[in-house]
C-alpha cells in the first residue's frame, strides 16, 4: 500500500489529512495468502474529488481505488475503496464536533491498547509515512491532537478481526466501515459487535468515554 496522504492536488493546499472510511469485497478463500501488489488510484477522475466548507473550513473529498493483485493473474482479486479528507488546520477556539454514544450493550468485545510500538509497525506493514502515526512531537505541536492518531484502516482491521475471532467459520462478501471519531495512543479502546441479520453483523469501535470512534457492517455469503 501506498502513503495514503499523497493524492493530486490536495496534499498541496491542505496539511491535514483524516481517514473516513472505507469499503469493498473480502477475499474469497481461495485468494487468501496469494496477493502480491496493491495498486492505488482515483476512483473515477471525475468524480473522485470534491469540495466544500465545513465548520472547521475548506475540506477536500477523496476517494481512493485500491487494486489488490495476486501474483500469477492480471486481473484484480479485490477492489477496495478507501475516503479521505483533507482540510485547513483548526482555528484556535474552534468547538470540536459533538461525539456519538457508541451502543452501550455487545455480544463480543475486545479491549486494544494502542502503544507506539503498534502504530509503527502498522506504518511500516502499510508502507505509511504519515509522522501523526509515529512522531508524538510533530502531531502534538504541529498538528495539534493530543496524541499519536491511531489509523482509520488499523481500527477497521481489528473489527474483522473480533468478527473473524467469534465466527471463524464466517464468509465475509464486503465489509464497510465509516471513521467518526479519531482515537490515540493515549486510551485503550474496544472493539466491539454482534450479530444482526441472517446476512449482516454489525461492528464498532467505542474510545474510553463510551463514544463511537467508527461504525463497520459486515454481509456475510
Amino acid at each position: 500500500m501506498s502513503d495514503p496522504t499523497v493524492t493530486p492536488n490536495a496534499a498541496v493546499f491542505f496539511r491535514r489529512c483524516r481517514f473516513r472510511g472505507g469499503c469493498g469485497p473480502a477475499a474469497s478463500s481461495s485468494s487468501r495468502g496469494r496477493f502480491a501488489s496493491v495498486t492505488p488510484s482515483l476512483a473515477v477522475p471525475s468524480s473522485s474529488t470534491s469540495r466544500k466548507r465545513g465548520r472547521s473550513g475548506a475540506l477536500v473529498f477523496v476517494k481512493v481505488r485500491h487494486e489488490i493483485h495476486r501474483a500469477d493473474e492480471p486481473s484484480p482479486a479485490v477492489i477496495e475503496f478507501h475516503d479521505l479528507v483533507y482540510r485547513d488546520a483548526p482555528t484556535a477556539g474552534a468547538a470540536a464536533p459533538p461525539p456519538t454514544l457508541a451502543p452501550k450493550t455487545s455480544l463480543w468485545e475486545r479491549t486494544i491498547s494502542p502503544d507506539p510500538v503498534l502504530l509503527f509497525r502498522y506504518s511500516a506493514l502499510t508502507f505509511n509515512g504519515h509522522r501523526i502515526h509515529y512522531d508524538r512531537r510533530y502531531v502534538t505541536e504541529v498538528e495539534g491532537y493530543p496524541g499519536l492518531v491511531v489509523h482509520g484502516p488499523l481500527i477497521a482491521t481489528l473489527l474483522l478481526d473480533l468478527l473473524r475471532r467469534e465466527m471463524p467459520e464466517a464468509d465475509v462478501a464486503r465489509f464497510q466501515f465509516k471513521a467518526v471519531r479519531p482515537l490515540f495512543d493515549l486510551n485503550p479502546f474496544s472493539v466491539c459487535g454482534g450479530q444482526g441479520t441472517d446476512k449482516t453483523v454489525r461492528l464498532w469501535a467505542r474510545d474510553h468515554e463510551g463514544s463511537l470512534a467508527m461504525d463497520a457492517t459486515a454481509l456475510l455469503r
